[in-house]
């Protein structure tokens, strides 16, 4: 990104106090793999703060000088806030022209709506008050801005009844991974909404929408654009909130293009996006699936070779290139599905490896495939919350373990229950669990064996009725234990 935008670039090399460092091989494997030169590699300890005052130094050196002017209209860009629960939400704006001074009134190029400016700082890093911030300057800004969903980032703002153009045209980046969330308890459900609300003002590329689940009660869709994104914003969400949510597993989004007319007609559009696999459509009405792909990059030493291509291929992984960085590590970049890395990959990575080898990837578009609706029935009937959209090729094994699971979290019950994965009505894999069984002749001491046998027929009939009948009882906590990640 850096390099397409033509900007500058301070590659700094942190941890060299450790005892395994090797600044020397690494600054060649820079020059190796990006053509940067040894020479411009800064060395740095952050922990001990060595070489902490170059960075500094290198920044007002190699940095140039933004292109501004100081002239009127005032335009400022806003590219970071955050909520305080004094002072509503806080914008962080890289003013590109005039300058703001405090009390004027500010207006947004989106939302059309005006402010009266309370508070101007800069940050140094602690918020240093100031009257005015010119052309060049990034500042803090509040302005009773009481409803985070005012404050958009890439919006600009100007003075108030002024005509400018905004300052980039901004587009929101799209989502790659989605993941449920709902409060462990529905009573906090208020409260988490009210945590999601204020992180989501912070990180702008969270999409939220409104979900429910007959087994989690009452939560939200969340997309991020990455797993570490994810991972992140949950993290801060029981951090920095105190909030216990419940996450159910990450999956992505499915493109689908419909071939009924009546039902394009009903959706508006031939192309579908599907992350959820109860909005999954009859495979009769559809004539072609897409899948998004990632472009991974892979280090790692050579004796762990043949395990970490094993674990690739197992994936779904297509090789494109391989390169020796040294004599011990080489570099090789895999085309994955993007559905095969979000929930283990980069653990098995590490653990066939050690812990040496590094996984990161970058979007490569979405391409055709085959995917299925795997559908998990208890007697027969279908349980919408087990349903899941999974590769062709992997129906059968996922059935199965999902099956297996469903065997230990579901008590038995005084009816047997059976528990199949099934994909377009066939089964793939089928566990029973054994009813409680009760001893009708207990009562009975000799006499006729038809009285015996008349028993057990009564008690074979009702059993036949109860499962026609009766409702499985699934207890809460094997929903959560199946759906969570």
């Amino acid at each position: 990104m850096a390099k397409k935008r033509n900007l500058d670039v301070i590659p700094v090399l942190n941890k060299i106090d450790i005892k395994h460092a090797n600044p020397e091989g690494v600054c060649r494997d820079l020059q190796n793999l990006f053509g940067i030169n040894p020479n411009s590699v800064l060395k740095i300890s952050a922990k001990l703060g060595t070489g902490v005052g170059t960075v500094l130094d290198a920044v007002i050196e190699r940095i140039k000088p933004p292109d501004v002017n100081r002239e009127p209209p005032f335009r400022g860009l806003i590219f970071d806030s955050w909520f305080d629960k004094y002072r509503g939400a806080l914008n962080l704006i890289y003013v590109l022209n005039g300058s703001l001074k405090l009390g004027q009134d500010i207006q947004s190029i989106i939302t059309k709506k005006s402010y009266p400016v309370k508070g101007i700082s800069i940050l140094l890093p602690k918020e240093s008050k100031t009257e005015e911030i010119s052309a060049g300057q990034v500042g803090l800004i509040s302005c009773n801005m009481r409803n985070s969903k005012e404050s958009i980032i890439g919006d600009t703002i100007h003075l108030k009844n002024e005509n400018v153009e905004a300052a980039v045209r901004f587009q929101p980046q799209q989502p790659m991974v989605y993941a449920g969330v709902y409060p462990a308890d529905q009573s906090k459900h208020v409260a988490l909404r009210s945590a999601i609300d204020k992180l989501v003002l912070n990180d702008s590329a969270v999409t939220v929408k409104v979900d429910s689940s007959p087994a989690l009660g009452q939560g939200w869709r969340l997309g991020f654009l990455g797993l570490l994104h994810m991972e992140v914003f949950c993290q801060r969400l029981e951090q920095e909130h105190g909030t216990e949510p419940i996450i159910t597993a990450p999956s992505v989004t499915y493109r689908i293009v419909l071939k009924n007319p009546k039902l394009i007609k009903q959706m508006g559009k031939e192309t579908l996006e599907i992350s959820n696999a109860a909005l999954f459509p009859e495979p009769l009405n559809v004539k072609e699936y897409y899948e998004p792909l990632v472009k991974g990059t892979i280090i790692t030493p050579t004796a762990y070779l043949g395990q970490i291509i094993s674990l690739c291929v197992e994936r779904r992984g297509i090789q494109e290139s391989s390169t020796n960085i040294d004599n011990d590590r080489i570099l090789m970049k895999y085309i994955l599905p993007l559905s095969e890395i979000i929930l283990d990959f980069n653990d098995h990575l590490k653990s066939i490896s050690s812990g040496y080898a590094s996984f990161n990837y970058e979007d490569h578009g979405y391409h055709l495939t085959n995917i299925v609706r795997l559908d998990i029935h208890l007697n027969g009937r279908p349980v919408e919350e087990f349903c899941r959209i999974v590769h062709v090729s992997k129906a059968n094994a996922v059935a199965r373990e999902m099956v297996a699971k469903l065997l230990e979290l579901i008590p038995r019950q005084m009816v047997q229950i059976a528990i199949q994965g099934c994909v377009n009505g066939k089964v793939l894999a089928r566990e029973t669990i054994k009813a409680y069984r009760k001893d009708v002749t207990a009562k009975l001491y000799g006499g006729d064996v038809t009285r015996r046998m008349k028993l057990l027929r009564q008690q074979s009939e009702g059993k036949k009725k109860m499962r026609m009948f009766a409702n499985i009882r699934v207890p809460h906590e094997t929903f959560i234990n199946v759906l969570k990640r």
